[in-house]
């Protein structure tokens, strides 16, 4: 197994698609302190990385990729198998897959095997007390499994095959981790971060003031290999509903939207994977979601100024589903420019003709 560091992708990281971005679930993740964060996205220190990928799993936009682990090789190795073992490098278990850290098993992976009904079983999830991925490591596969157990519960009637989490011998863990006390507290460790500081620094910035361009910089459209595997997952016989509750874990997100778009289009350029687009003719323009894009990375909720989109609590995951249009405006023309614009309210003028006039004014006066 390689020990180099992971591949950073800077045209996948949400810091680097929005400046301003608080984003830190590699950072979090890292029990080594090897991740840097800036403006332009994340840097690896290879002397402190350990491989442990948990950044892997940890990114919602798949900005990080390492050698020696690679999720969908070993999901085509398993499916030619009857079981299926999978041990952490640290534990020394012998076993069909041995991967860096069992937290890098992401969610969308763990139940696309229990789907298929495929036994399975995780060693050395027990020995991460002594483990240099320690507590990082457990937290995010108890985040995982976690996250596991809700879309088995939504499945439902549908049954699917439980991972099996093997505990090693009394005298191998003695400090096991008590996943089942301890969990929330963990995942909240973890995660916490993403959920309240973000939601608190955007909470302070000045409302309706739109994003500065230079707060954007444009990147391809980029489907990730765990959004891909929870469609999979998330289809059910006869177009049934497959509603889950929003998880951390989970890569997904249903976006809402309330009264107060000043059509910026900042949530548009910013989203990494093109589950927000815009859809225009001669008379109409319309804002749209795509939910089965949508790989939960938050940035259009981050750069949202005057605050009207929003996460729904439960939301329906079924695949194939269809953009849902967020917000619909009829075209105006420009009394000026005789150009046609959009606007949330009645305008006589464009806002290119507005902000012409507006420095006219400030320079030569009224």
């Amino acid at each position: 197994m390689s020990v180099s560091a992971p591949e950073f992708r800077a045209a996948r990281c949400v810091r680097f698609r929005y400046r301003y971005s608080e984003c830190a679930r590699c950072l979090d993740a890292c029990p080594h302190q090897a991740i840097a964060l800036s403006d332009t996205g994340a840097s690896i220190d290879a002397n402190l990385c350990r491989n442990c990928a948990l950044c892997v799993s940890a990114c919602r936009t798949g900005a990080f990729a390492a050698d020696g682990f690679k999720p969908i090789d070993m999901l085509r190795q398993a499916i030619k198998t009857e079981r299926f073992s999978i041990a952490c490098a640290p534990s020394g278990h012998a076993a069909d897959a041995v991967v860096p850290c069992l937290g890098a098993l992401d969610a969308s992976l763990l139940a696309y095997l229990e789907k298929r009904r495929l036994p399975t079983t995780l060693l050395g999830a027990s020995l991460c007390a002594d483990c240099a991925h320690g507590a990082k490591g457990a937290a995010q596969l108890a985040a995982n499994l976690e996250a596991v157990a809700e879309l088995r519960a939504a499945a439902a009637p549908d049954e699917w095959l439980p991972i099996d989490v093997v505990e090693d011998a009394p005298a191998l863990a003695a400090e096991k981790p008590r996943f089942a006390s301890a969990r929330r507290h963990l995942f909240r460790r973890l995660f916490g971060r993403g959920v309240d500081e973000v939601a608190a620094a955007v909470e302070q910035r000045p409302a309706a003031q739109p994003a500065p361009d230079k707060a954007i910089r444009a990147g391809a459209y980029a489907l990730t290999e765990q959004r891909e595997l929870l469609q999979i997952v998330a289809g059910r016989k006869e177009g049934e509903p497959f509603r889950v509750a929003i998880h951390e874990a989970l890569p997904a997100l249903d976006i809402t939207i309330s009264p107060g778009c000043t059509v910026c289009e900042a949530c548009f350029r910013v989203c990494p994977t093109g589950a927000i687009s815009i859809t225009e003719n001669p008379g109409d323009w319309a804002l749209l979601f795509q939910r089965d894009r949508c790989v939960g990375c938050a940035a259009c909720l981050e750069i949202c100024q005057p605050r009207v989109l929003d996460a729904a609590a439960a939301f329906d995951l079924s695949p194939d589903q269809p953009p849902r249009t967020l917000i619909s405006l009829a075209k105006q023309r420009c009394d000026r420019c005789d150009r046609f614009f959009v606007s949330p309210r009645p305008e006589k003028t464009c806002r290119v003709c507005s902000d012409d006039q507006d420095a006219f004014t400030a320079i030569y006066g009224g």
